[in-house]
């Protein structure tokens, strides 16, 4: 039997849509969602589409070599590595008004999804982590880094161009006249590797740290350009 006089509950269809539980609000815009104040209006700060553009490719990649038959392998430490790096004044189109260097170790995973030819060429997934120390505007802040990434070419690693996306947490945002915003950040990356002798191997990396405006309009993210020597096992 149906039951007459309930309440009903109707979304808007066009502009930000609005939902309450309790003492919380959801608004879910074209700009994310978001947390905002306290009791009855506070908001979820949540994703940006921004972000999510760059998250595209990998994770189409990421999902095509999970459905296809190639060859699982276990989770294995691949190599390990140090990284010296410059910060750029300019980060994706913004002129930052900060500048930083940056020091890392990092350790790459092989992720299990690869497909390789039997001469050795062929596409992998790893797990790039690192831990860096970040200093600018007479600060120094620690970041730690995971980021997944698709990778191109040889088998061993001995040549590899790769991209992929990731998240990072940072000790400190705020350096003088730049914040990041808060201690949550995205991490975007692509680099290229060649072998230099025996087991050792160089590279360059870019890497681009920001909160896709998660946290608002005004935080500004930093660009790295990186050079790295690696261990490979």
């Amino acid at each position: 039997m149906a039951r007459t006089g309930a309440p009903t509950s109707t979304l808007p269809t066009t502009g930000p849509a609005r939902m309450r539980s309790g003492t919380m609000g959801m608004q879910f815009s074209e700009s994310g969602t978001r947390w905002k104040g306290t009791g009855q209006d506070r908001w979820w700060l949540g994703y940006h589409p921004a972000g999510m553009t760059c998250l595209g490719p990998t994770t189409l990649v990421l999902c095509a070599l999970a459905s296809a038959p190639g060859v699982a392998a276990e989770l294995e430490l691949l190599s390990v590595g140090v990284r010296g790096r410059v910060g750029e004044k300019r980060v994706l189109g913004k002129e930052a008004p900060e500048s930083f260097r940056a020091f890392d170790v990092v350790a790459s995973f092989r992720l299990p999804w690869q497909r390789y030819s039997a001469s050795g060429w062929g596409v992998g997934t790893r797990l790039v982590t690192s831990a860096s120390v970040l200093q600018g505007a007479g600060e120094t802040a620690l970041v730690v880094s995971a980021v997944p990434v698709v990778a191109f070419g040889s088998e061993d690693g001995r040549f590899t161009f790769d991209f992929g996306a990731g998240l990072a947490l940072v000790s400190e945002h705020r350096f003088a006249q730049q914040d990041f915003g808060g201690p949550l950040q995205g991490a975007l990356t692509f680099g290229a590797g060649i072998p230099l002798y025996r087991q050792f191997g160089v590279g360059y990396r870019f890497q681009h740290y920001s909160d896709a405006g998660a946290y608002g309009p005004d935080s500004i993210g930093v660009d790295f350009h990186m050079v790295e020597v690696t261990y490979r096992f």
